[in-house]
């Protein structure tokens, strides 16, 4: 890919423009955690798996073959497991970029900011949050009216992005309890294209927090077990 323009060096992908006006991703085997251990809601690469760049490129490219399978329109075009890359339209992100998190487990950073009003793993009906893409503030929460008075989003994308997220994170956890996993929370990112609202980025086990009967699983064991549709 040295002849291609490199738009963006990020965190466990590489964007390159692409001649027809579209973009290619590198996938890294780079993660989010924090000393070493893996968190899908960590703003920073805590560690490097062997392997984790083709595995989650898999993943993406099974859940969003699935979700055009169901109708949903997404931004991608095609995947290349071997190169790891994949396909994508290019697409306007809202400001800065922003991460869309569902969560139907109270785990993570959401314990952690409310823990005193919820008790941990307790049930969560499909809650849907919005973070800014901010390394350095810690990745903050904001709300619909902060969105819409600094001109990131409007009132109807916002509701687009929620109804969304809600709808996709519905299709991957129904997928994942035929294996008899539970979808504790996922992350999302959407962006504009052409004025509609479209997922962007990736839908890979970096990006979700899954529970077996022995435990959580660890990004390529379930990513195995997704491709493989090994049942426990």
């Amino acid at each position: 890919m040295t002849h291609l323009s490199c738009l963006y060096h990020g965190k466990t992908k590489d964007v390159y423009q692409l001649p027809n006006g579209n973009l290619l991703l590198r996938f890294k085997d780079d993660v989010t955690g924090t000393n070493g251990v893996f968190d899908p809601g960590a703003n920073t690469v805590g560690l490097s798996i062997a392997g984790m760049g083709r595995a989650n490129l898999q993943m993406s490219r099974y859940f969003f073959e699935l979700l055009h399978k169901k109708g949903v329109n997404t931004h991608y075009i095609s995947a290349d497991p071997d190169r790891g890359t994949m396909e994508v339209k290019a697409m306007t992100p809202f400001g800065k970029g922003l991460e869309v998190i569902c969560r139907y487990k109270a785990v993570g950073s959401f314990f952690r900011r409310y823990g005193a009003y919820i008790e941990e793993g307790a049930d969560l009906p499909g809650y849907v949050e919005i973070t800014l893409k901010d390394d350095a503030k810690g990745d903050p929460l904001i709300t619909r009216d902060a969105l819409q008075v600094l001109g990131i989003m409007n009132n109807g994308q916002y509701d687009e992005v929620v109804r969304r997220t809600a709808d996709i994170a519905r299709i991957v956890a129904d997928d994942l309890k035929e294996l008899g996993l539970t979808l504790y929370d996922i992350k999302f990112e959407f962006g504009l294209y052409q004025g509609q609202v479209l997922l962007m980025d990736e839908i890979s086990s970096g990006n979700m927090r899954v529970r077996g009967k022995d435990g959580f699983l660890a990004p390529l064991e379930l990513t195995r077990r997704v491709l493989n549709r090994e049942a426990q």
